[in-house]
């Protein structure tokens, strides 16, 4: 029987694993580095991301990127407005056997991959968004009266575009919540954007190595989860959460003027998660309020909704967690 690994060995190898994804996604994808930060904290979580920016800033090369460097199948959806949900989850068909009897027998959809990529997943049906619900929590799909466990681990990393408005629908507020993060993909500045003509129209494109399979993946995970974290920075993050809701005695004026619904309890679960992963990434055994702090855009501006007067003035969700951020008084780091 061999001995337990010491918690730094194991944190040690949590870094170098984690840094070294990093920099291999950084090959391939210019700048963007708190949205990588952020998919690869999501992916040793096993939380769903959803990533939102303007056509042509590299949503979907990141995900096929990500895919790569952690050995992972990956299927891509293109979400329309006649996207049925069979063709996300596959359906059943008649075959004939040898013997020439014939039989119902369940085709696959590609759902049944890894790291799904639900691209421009706004484009589509609510009753096919919705086909994502089930999977999103519990890594099954039903389909008649049958339940079929999805690959492990499972990921949804969806794409939408946030100007776009004709031929779109809007993500349900159930499917949002699953969502373990929302990340926003800003424009290159001058310099980024002549990296990227460097890399995408000189030479060969650059080849990115595999660093980590599913099995050191789901010890990640592991490994981050026990990371311990304070009953006074898990308080943190409660108050946190709970000053989104404006009906909180804790929440800011602009809050309680602007906001419709707060953030669920999955909001307090990606932010003491995300914390960990963020910890365990620099080497440190325990989690910070500055990890807290760090991840509360990205864990609660989509779990924001906001009233008519918050969407008349188009009031953005960050704004709103900064004067949270500003109101909460934690323990310093």
């Amino acid at each position: 029987m061999s001995e337990p690994i010491p918690v730094e060995q194991q944190l040690a190898g949590f870094q170098n694993d984690f840094d070294a994804l990093r920099r291999e996604i950084g090959k391939v994808i210019v700048a963007q580095q708190e949205v990588v930060e952020g998919i690869l904290t999501a992916v040793v979580t096993g939380g769903h991301v959803l990533l939102e920016g303007v056509p042509g800033l590299g949503k979907t090369l990141l995900v096929k990127t990500l895919a790569e460097v952690v050995q992972l199948s990956s299927k891509r959806i293109q979400f329309t407005p006649d996207l049925m949900p069979a063709d996300l989850l596959g359906t059943y068909v008649v075959m004939e056997t040898p013997q020439g009897r014939r039989t119902f027998e369940f085709q696959q959809g590609p759902i049944f991959s890894n790291i799904v990529l639900a691209d421009q997943i706004n484009r589509g049906m609510p009753k096919t968004q919705s086909a994502l619900l089930e999977a999103m929590e519990g890594g099954t799909v039903s389909v008649s009266n049958e339940t079929f466990q999805l690959p492990k681990p499972f990921f949804v990393m969806a794409t939408q575009n946030p100007l776009e408005m004709e031929g779109t629908f809007p993500l349900p507020e159930p499917e949002i919540d699953r969502f373990f993060f929302k990340l926003l993909l800003g424009p290159p500045s001058e310099s980024q954007m002549d990296q990227i003509l460097q890399r995408t129209t000189e030479g060969e494109p650059p080849i990115v190595r595999k660093i980590v399979d599913s099995p050191r993946l789901l010890d990640m995970r592991e490994i981050a989860a026990n990371v311990p974290i304070s009953p006074e920075l898990r308080r943190l993050a409660v108050l946190l959460t709970a000053a989104t809701q404006p009906d909180h005695p804790q929440a800011p004026e602009i809050v309680r003027r602007m906001v419709r619904y707060g953030a669920s309890p999955r909001g307090a679960q990606a932010l003491v998660s995300g914390a960990k992963v963020r910890a365990a990434a620099v080497g440190r055994s325990q989690v910070s309020a500055e990890d807290l702090r760090a991840l509360a855009h990205p864990a609660l501006r989509h779990r924001l909704i906001l009233n008519f007067e918050g969407q008349a003035e188009n009031v953005r969700p960050d704004r709103l967690i900064d004067e949270i951020l500003e109101a909460a008084a934690g323990p310093s780091p």
